[in-house]
């Protein structure tokens, strides 16, 4: 007679760690996402040599041709110089940061995220901070090398400052901290709109656009509006000596804030009243 022993099944240890879906475990989960995929860390690569080289190459430009009247070389903004590459990494930023949303509804994983994460908005502000945080860890470094390397050229001319200038160490961290902020304003309308197309041509409209219809006004009116839309609001803070055109620069950097605030609420209330 064969008699049968039953093989005892090992009992998984209980966990009696907190598996509640927290803010920060979020944060950590986005931040994971962002560091993993390969064309994130492509992208930010590129902006950091768009403003530092942009930058250079400007330099180099405006020592070949510099002001030469009294009034001109008194408004020379050397600084503002040094991060002209800031307004071509913005477009970069932008859509890196629209593409943390879109890509992921493209891809069908937005689901998995809602599905781990049901009430939604930690996702939106988790892929915030997260993307926050690395853009301006990496874009303030890049802004003050940039200046360095700008004011190396532009002294050949005699057209550099220094970082203890009046001004200039708001407009070096200021143009990082734009910088942070133009990610999440891509970021808002990528959570907004769901579509990468939708996204990235509402964010070259809403940056670019607007500078040139407003373009066709009389100069009395245009020079008015001019200084409240996005870009030129935001741009505001990197500049030392702004022009009449130009708001003041943490006002302007604040009504680009405002802005942005804007988008990311309106993404916030599509999240929680519409589906996936």
């Amino acid at each position: 007679m064969t008699t049968m022993t039953e093989r005892a099944v090992p009992s998984l240890p209980a966990n009696h760690g907190n598996q509640r879906v927290t803010q920060g475990r979020v944060i950590r989960s986005e931040w994971t996402k962002l560091r993993t995929v390969p064309s994130s860390a492509w992208t930010l690569l590129v902006t950091i040599a768009l403003i530092i080289g942009f930058g250079a190459l400007y330099a180099g430009v405006r020592v070949t041709r510099p002001p030469h009247d009294a009034a001109a070389i008194a408004n020379f903004d050397s600084t503002a110089v040094s991060l002209a590459g800031v307004q071509l990494a913005e477009i970069a930023i932008g859509i890196l940061g629209a593409l943390l949303f879109t890509g992921e509804y493209a891809t069908g994983t937005i689901r998995t995220s809602f599905a781990a994460v049901p009430r939604r908005l930690p996702v939106l502000w988790g892929k915030a901070i997260g993307y926050a945080i690395a853009v301006l860890a990496l874009t303030v470094p890049a802004t003050f090398v940039a200046f360095l390397v700008g004011q190396s050229i532009l002294s050949s001319g005699h057209l550099d400052t220094t970082l203890n200038h009046p001004g200039t160490a708001r407009a070096v961290i200021g143009a990082a901290l734009y910088l942070t902020a133009v990610g999440l304003f891509g970021l808002g309308l990528g959570a907004l709109l769901r579509s990468t197309a939708a996204a990235v041509g509402s964010l070259f409209g809403l940056l670019f656009a607007p500078q040139i219809l407003v373009g066709f006004l009389p100069s009395s009116l245009s020079d008015h509006i001019y200084r409240y839309l996005p870009a030129p609001a935001g741009v505001a803070i990197t500049n030392v000596q702004p022009d009449s055109t130009s708001l003041a620069p943490w006002t302007g950097f604040g009504v680009f804030c405002l802005y942005t605030a804007i988008l990311l609420a309106l993404a916030a209330w599509r999240l929680r009243h519409r589906d996936a």
